[in-house]
């Protein structure tokens, strides 16, 4: 569903903004990923570009500077583009990113068997990080997130190389994705010190030929907060009481809290809006979305926004004012690479002009030239006032079919 052009360039013309994709193309293989694709899907949940992110090299590092924090990367280091990133936002990567979650697996291989080993081990504990096997020379880890990932790999180069011991790593999806792009960046770079990575489809490394002037890492203060606040919540109480909004709210919050592993920061009863904190910012956009469709679902639109504080947080979400059909749309907003992005949750009225649009294009055109030739040859006879009484007739007929 998610390469309909001409929709697409429709709601591109109302929104005037790009439009990437309706619903997704992302292939789910567990029963999650069934449900989640299925929402995308049946909501018709629009990826929207707000500031198009320009992707090069120099954007990549600098994004990574940002996520894996300045102090944590060595001055001594080499950055290879191993395979250029494609200067384009796909989709699926994103909906799989937000449903499978941030956690990566990190391999780990020494040059040679060393007692160092023991440390590192102890090192990804540390870092809330599960050893999934190792030997006298090698560690397949699960941590968290990419970043953290690459910021534990760099810990433990700049440990082997004071020991005087080569340390290869690398970053995956999988264990196996890990050790074999591993085993790439040592035929791409040679036998150095180094770990591989990818970001938005592209591979790269930091690489490390001499010892750091610091081998210590530390967590980066980042946080991922989601601010969220119920568009025109004055007329929803009127509509459907006080008490209809305090039950929408509490379901959010406990969502967030039991699910999504949210920490509630700004939420007073019977208000129309909230803070959270997160871990990741995957939980955050899929605490987002959920929130959305549930809230629209009970008569209610929300605006989002996602963000590195509580300011920007709010600040993004305050951009869906500026994004309008006629009315405010239901965006969650947040940054991806160095653009600006939502997610756009159409309401009722939009899903069923999008269905229309995709499923029933050929009786559109049907009726369109039938309702031409109509008008065309009542004009002729001399009854042209009576026209507009035709394509009224034919409105109600396509809406109702």
């Amino acid at each position: 569903m998610a390469n309909h052009g001409l929709t697409r360039y429709i709601f591109k013309l109302l929104t005037k903004h790009e439009i990437i994709s309706i619903g997704t193309k992302y292939y789910p293989t567990t029963p999650l990923e069934i449900e989640y694709v299925e929402m995308f899907n049946f909501t018709q949940t629009m990826l929207m570009e707000l500031e198009k992110a320009d992707i090069t090299t120099d954007s990549i590092f600098y994004n990574l500077l940002r996520d894996v924090g300045e102090e944590n990367i060595p001055e001594n280091h080499h950055f290879y583009e191993l395979k250029a990133a494609e200067n384009k936002i796909e989709e699926f990567a994103l909906v799989s990113n937000i449903i499978m979650g941030s956690d990566r697996y990190l391999y780990v291989e020494l040059s040679e068997p060393s007692s160092v080993i023991s440390d590192f081990s102890k090192i990804i504990i540390e870092e809330k990080g599960e050893i999934v096997e190792q030997s006298s020379t090698e560690i397949v880890s699960k941590l968290l997130s990419k970043n953290d990932g690459i910021r534990v790999a760099i810990k433990m180069i700049g440990m082997g190389l004071d020991n005087g011991i080569n340390v290869r790593a690398a970053v995956g999806m999988t264990g196996a994705a890990a050790i074999e792009r591993s085993i790439n960046l040592s035929k791409e770079v040679g036998e150095f010190s180094g770990v591989g990575f990818t970001r938005l489809g592209g591979e790269y490394a930091l690489v490390f030929d001499s010892n750091f002037l610091k081998s210590t890492a530390t967590t980066p203060e980042l946080q991922n907060y989601l601010f969220i606040d119920i568009i025109n919540s004055t007329k929803f109480i009127d509509d459907y009481g006080r008490d209809k909004l305090v039950e929408l709210m509490t379901g959010v919050k406990n969502f967030m809290e039991t699910e999504c592993n949210g920490k509630i920061e700004g939420y007073r009863e019977g208000g129309d809006d909230l803070i959270a904190r997160f871990p990741s910012k995957d939980l955050a956009i899929r605490a987002g979305l959920d929130t959305a469709w549930y809230i629209l679902n009970n008569g209610a639109k929300i605006r989002a926004g996602i963000g590195r504080s509580r300011r920007e947080a709010g600040e993004r979400a305050q951009l869906a004012d500026e994004v309008q059909i006629s009315n405010p749309l239901s965006l969650v907003i947040f940054d991806l690479a160095n653009g600006l992005y939502a997610y756009y949750i159409p309401s009722e009225f939009f899903r069923t002009v999008i269905n229309l649009l995709l499923n029933k294009r050929a009786k559109l055109i049907g009726i369109f030239i039938l309702v031409f030739l109509i008008v065309y040859f009542m004009t002729i006879l001399g009854y042209w006032e009576y026209s507009f009484i035709i394509v009224i007739l034919a409105a109600i007929y396509a809406l109702a079919s």
